[in-house]
């Protein structure tokens, strides 16, 4: 029903900031919960940060006060701003959208490597 494409990765020095961004392919509107997840190599897929019905926000603890989950429904986008960025932040970073009960929609991810 709505593709996602992740753009904004890259190499980035460690204390350094990039901005996520989730482009769908059609209305986010009814989409209540959207999410950030991340995957580094060997290790399994993680939550970073979710947000339920536009307001609602958890960070997994290693992200948390420095990344930042925000939603723009009039663009059809979702962001993910990460600040203070470490060399354990490095993984292919994952936009998943929901509603609530149904099936979840990921894009195909967008690679950040962190390193001096």
């Amino acid at each position: 029903q709505v593709q996602l494409v992740e753009s904004g990765g890259g190499l980035v020095q460690p204390g350094g900031s990039l901005r996520l961004s989730c482009a769908a392919s059609g209305s986010i509107l009814s989409f209540n919960v959207v999410g950030w997840y991340r995957q580094a190599p060997g290790k399994q897929r993680e939550l970073v940060a979710i947000m339920f019905s536009g307001v609602m926000t958890n960070y997994a603890d290693a992200v948390k006060g420095r990344f930042t989950i925000s939603r723009d429904n009039a663009k059809n986008e979702v962001y993910l701003q990460m600040n203070s960025l470490k060399p354990e932040d490095t993984a292919v970073y994952y936009c998943n959208v929901a509603r609530s009960g149904l099936r979840n929609y990921w894009g195909q991810g967008t690679q950040v490597t962190v390193s001096s």
